[in-house]
């Protein structure tokens, strides 16, 4: 340790009077940096925390006898708590998006913002189908707090394989986190995660919590919301799926009009073709 901590000391010592400061090129150009566009975009990136009231039955408190010498209930309740992460799509109203599976079944939501700040929210509305559900945080609380920052959508249309990108979430509850990473593949769907698939691979990385947090292009819009991995052995390995904002958009807007998705059923069963059915 003593030998390490005296070779160091030289080596600072020993460099010469001009040498570059740490973050620029030897010519003092500054080294490139998504913290300029990560200043700007995490504040709109909130962690989300659920708490949903759970009846539990345990087998021997089915007998009368045991349930009657112990004098406890059949049933009893508990407290369920989970996170995950949002953003923030308009500021003025206090509307936040985020997966269905993070707030679908919670009876109370807390919303954490960026400063620390912590407000209670409801759910506008919610579509399990796409797994996306919508906000709203309390106006009380927002009215106290100064103007928050909103992300813009970006086109996901526009991506392409091989694009850079960044994830921010919550993951594993241990607060705001960025990943880096490209766009590893589009339209990815059959994979049995939701209803209505249509997802952005990448291999930026997305653990859980990171649910409904913002996958972002370098110009700092909002390109999809983060929804699942591909985790055989539960840990990350460089695949996860976003919903593409094209959709996100939309599911959006009409959980906010409205507060659900209404689709059309044309009534019809599809069979493959087989030589028997032709």
């Amino acid at each position: 340790m003593k030998n390490w901590v005296v070779f160091v000391l030289g080596a600072l010592f020993a460099a010469p009077l001009g040498a570059a400061l740490p973050g620029a090129l030897a010519d003092g150009t500054p080294l490139p940096s998504l913290a300029p566009v990560l200043e700007s975009v995490t504040p709109a990136v909130v962690n989300i925390a659920t708490e949903t009231d759970v009846t539990v039955s345990n087998p021997l408190l089915q007998d009368p006898f045991f349930r009657r010498f112990f004098d406890v209930p059949a049933r009893q309740q508990r407290k369920a708590r989970s996170a995950g992460s949002g953003v923030i799509i308009d500021g003025e109203a206090g509307l936040v998006l985020t997966n269905h599976h993070v707030v679908g079944q919670a009876d109370r939501i807390t919303v954490t913002l960026a400063s620390g700040a912590q407000l209670s929210a409801k759910r506008l509305g919610s579509d399990p189908q796409v797994d996306l559900a919508l906000l709203a945080l309390d106006r009380a609380a927002l009215a106290t707090l100064p103007p928050l920052k909103a992300l813009q959508f970006g086109d996901s249309r526009a991506l392409r394989v091989g694009d850079f990108v960044v994830a921010i979430g919550n993951p594993f509850g241990i607060g705001q986190t960025v990943t880096s990473g490209i766009i590893s593949a589009l339209g990815r769907s059959g994979l049995g995660i939701e209803g209505f698939e249509d997802f952005i691979q990448t291999d930026a990385s997305i653990n859980p919590g990171n649910s409904g947090g913002a996958l972002i292009d370098l110009a700092g819009r909002l390109v999809g919301i983060n929804t699942a991995i591909f985790a055989p052995n539960g840990g990350n390995v460089g695949i996860g799926f976003a919903i593409p904002a094209a959709m996100a958009e939309r599911i959006a807007q009409a959980l906010r009009e409205d507060g659900q998705i209404r689709r059309a059923d044309l009534g019809l069963d599809v069979h493959p073709l087989d030589a028997d059915l032709a």
